[in-house]
């Protein structure tokens, strides 16, 4: 065989070998069962201390199973074919780089990225049967974020930077439940 065959046909035997392991791209695989269609999603629960984190954090998982899934989304659990339920257990935001500016008499630090790390229990249940297709007592989510402005203004009420972060925590929390992670 050829050099250039012999690298094919390795490349295409890896390829299918990592078929048959399981391997799948994130956010393509589905492991819910068929009879699902409907995933009820009632506002979490706050057990923190963050104004409204709970009722963004909805809003963004509902918007997320919508923009990538195919299922009906609703707010009551009495009507979904799946219940998913969640509490915010723990927000925490700490700074995490820092810019200083020296003058002749002061010197002076300003937060320029935040790490904000929050801690949940969701869990996800078939309606009909009230069999538990996920839960995760312990779900983190942790990510950086850029300050573009002064640190005090980083989680008011009508900051961006929350729905950045609820959106992000969506993006995780629906990869996790459709794909059993």
């Amino acid at each position: 065989m050829r050099p250039g065959r012999i690298s094919a046909a390795l490349a295409l035997a890896a390829a299918m070998g990592l078929a048959a392991c399981g391997y799948h791209s994130a956010g393509h695989y589905n492991t819910l069962p068929k009879t699902i269609h409907v995933i009820a999603v009632p506002a979490m629960e706050n057990k923190t201390t963050k104004y409204q984190v709970e009722q963004r954090l909805t809003a963004a998982t509902i918007h997320e199973f919508l923009v990538k899934t195919n299922y009906k989304v609703v707010p009551n659990a009495n009507d979904g074919d799946a219940v998913l339920t969640g509490k915010v257990l723990s927000m925490e935001v700490l700074p995490l780089l820092f810019q200083t500016t020296t003058t002749q008499t002061s010197s002076t630090a300003q937060a320029t990225a935040m790490l904000v790390t929050m801690k949940c229990e969701v869990t996800l249940t078939e309606r009909a049967t009230d069999k538990v297709l996920y839960h995760n007592d312990n779900f983190v989510f942790r990510n950086e974020y850029e300050l573009s402005t002064d640190v005090r203004s980083f989680f008011q009420e009508s900051d961006p930077a929350l729905d950045r972060m609820s959106r992000d925590f969506a993006e995780k929390l629906v990869a996790a439940v459709t794909e059993n992670f």
